[in-house]
């Protein structure tokens, strides 16, 4: 019997809709992360891209556990000396909550083209409204 390999051209993408409001984000960036790479599909092949596209919403709605809304911090380096950039979780949140689940999504990725590929399909708002409603997502319930 001959080991089946997914081939790009004859994958078929579905769209899913996922409403981040009280979701702990770790455990939502884990499925995420999960759908995109289509570890949840039966032909899942690792070194292609075989996932679904995830239109995200109310991400600013999103709940981290413990005292990380106090402790964690986003660090960009510029490569200059002294161009460390930090910036705290409840100043992200408030600024730009969508880029808190791309990090963690984008960490639960691999980290090369096959993960850039993937992290395209990721949608992200900070709302409740998204322009993906074209597409007919379906709405993903999580566990």
């Amino acid at each position: 019997m001959k080991t089946y390999s997914a081939k790009p051209e004859e994958m078929t993408r579905t769209w899913y809709l996922v409403d981040a409001e009280g979701q702990v984000l770790g455990r939502l960036a884990t499925r995420i992360a999960d759908i995109l790479r289509g570890k949840n599909k039966p032909i899942f092949t690792p070194h292609v891209d075989t996932g679904d596209f995830v239109v995200v919403v109310n991400a600013e709605k999103v709940v981290v556990t413990g005292r990380k809304s106090q402790q964690m911090e986003y660090q960009r380096y510029s490569g200059y000396p002294g161009g460390l950039k930090s910036v705290p979780y409840k100043t992200m949140l408030k600024n730009h909550p969508e880029r808190i689940i791309e990090h963690a999504v984008k960490g639960m990725v691999p980290h090369n083209r096959l993960g850039r590929q993937v992290l395209k399909k990721l949608k992200v708002y900070a709302g409740p409204a998204h322009p993906h409603e074209a597409q007919h997502p379906e709405p993903l319930v999580l566990d």
